[in-house]
């Protein structure tokens, strides 16, 4: 029968090979979904991917061992997948010896681990001139690789050449940009413009929000302050919605935070009825909740008439505004506005999710 795998069995074995020299570590279960998401990255099949992991098990102790056992002649580790082995660099040959009793593959190098990541250490504490994109140990060739944009190579020599360690570095050209990306989370704070608003809740490509948040053509920010997209859809008064396309910076997710260190999950946008409970995730107030108390409520706003919203007896203040109203895990709307505050209580009305996501053909993501 076949083995169904936890992670945690994983880790369990791992921590075996860790104390036991030489010992061939048997990975008892797997999580299913491990198994499929390495078939379908690294192109494998379950009993390879059984197999491998058995393998990595028993490098990960192998590793820290010579570490530990080699400090001055180690000189950095890595895992062969092609024959399922550990490859362990040392500077001296005769040390070669001990790496093999261990069960895994010397070879002789010129720099130390230790001497590598002092490199780093070098390099970090340098100035780098624009087009370094950054720089890592890379023990496979016993070096430490610099990237840099194309056509800067010369100047992330001279880089190297500055912090001292030119002899020690190899420079590789890339054209890939490394840039932050970040979530994008139900409630949220982000910015269009100089005002702060809530997120609603993940779609494709961006999140729904409150119209009266930002025009079509408003620039973003997020709750760091990084650019994070343009205002796509913007209806208020009359409606009171809209939503925001986000830059390769930002993923939608289909999670509310819950303002306590954890997230709801979004599973779907069903309507809940009058009566039952609601809570709602804003920037400024947390995680609030309440009864919905009628629908279809027209509320006139001194900007005009908002029609088709729903009442709740949750508090929100300002910069709630667009936020996500949850019933169980279902998605229910965005904060339009409201009366009181969460000192002493007051009623609040959403625009219901399922109309924006008509509104401009948008999917709601989920978990």
């Amino acid at each position: 029968m076949k083995r169904s795998l936890t992670a945690a069995a994983v880790l369990a074995a791992a921590a075996t090979a860790i104390a036991t020299p030489g010992a061939a570590t048997a990975v008892p279960e797997v999580a299913p979904e491990l198994l499929a998401a390495m078939q379908r990255d690294l192109g494998m099949t379950a009993d390879a991917a059984l197999e491998r992991l058995a393998a990595e098990a028993d490098a990960a102790g192998a590793e820290q061992r010579l570490a530990a056992a080699l400090p001055d002649a180690f000189g950095g580790a890595w895992f062969d997948a092609s024959r399922n082995v550990l490859v362990v660099g040392v500077t001296d040959a005769a040390r070669a010896d001990a790496v093999r009793a261990d069960g895994a593959v010397p070879q002789v190098v010129r720099h130390s681990a230790r001497e590598l990541d002092a490199v780093v250490d070098r390099l970090d504490a340098a100035k780098a001139p624009a087009g370094v994109t950054g720089w890592y140990v890379d023990v496979q060739r016993n070096t430490v690789t610099i990237t840099t944009a194309t056509g800067t190579a010369k100047a992330a020599e001279a880089f190297a050449a500055r912090a001292g360690v030119a002899d020690t570095t190899t420079v590789v050209e890339s054209a890939e940009a490394p840039r932050p990306l970040y979530d994008v989370r139900g409630g949220d704070a982000y910015y269009p413009g100089n005002s702060r608003c809530s997120i609603g809740f993940s779609v494709q490509g961006g999140f729904v929000t409150a119209g009266h948040c930002g025009r079509v053509g408003t620039s973003t920010s997020g709750y760091n302050r990084v650019a994070q997209g343009t205002v796509r859809g913007s209806s208020f008064p009359g409606d009171d919605m809209g939503w925001v396309q986000v830059n390769s910076s930002w993923t939608p997710t289909g999670v509310v935070n819950r303002y306590n260190g954890g997230t709801v999950s979004v599973s779907g946008s069903s309507e809940a009825p009058v009566g039952a409970s609601v809570c709602r995730s804003g920037s400024t107030t947390g995680w609030r909740c309440g009864t919905i108390q009628a629908k279809n409520q027209t509320v006139r706003y001194s900007q005009g008439a908002v029609y088709g919203l729903t009442r709740t007896s949750a508090c929100a203040e300002g910069g709630d505004s667009g936020g996500s109203w949850l019933s169980g895990n279902q998605a229910q709307g965005v904060t339009s506005g409201g009366s009181g505050n969460c000192s002493w209580g007051g009623t609040t009305y959403f625009q219901p999710v399922n109309e924006i996501l008509n509104r401009y053909g948008l999917r709601l993501i989920t978990s």
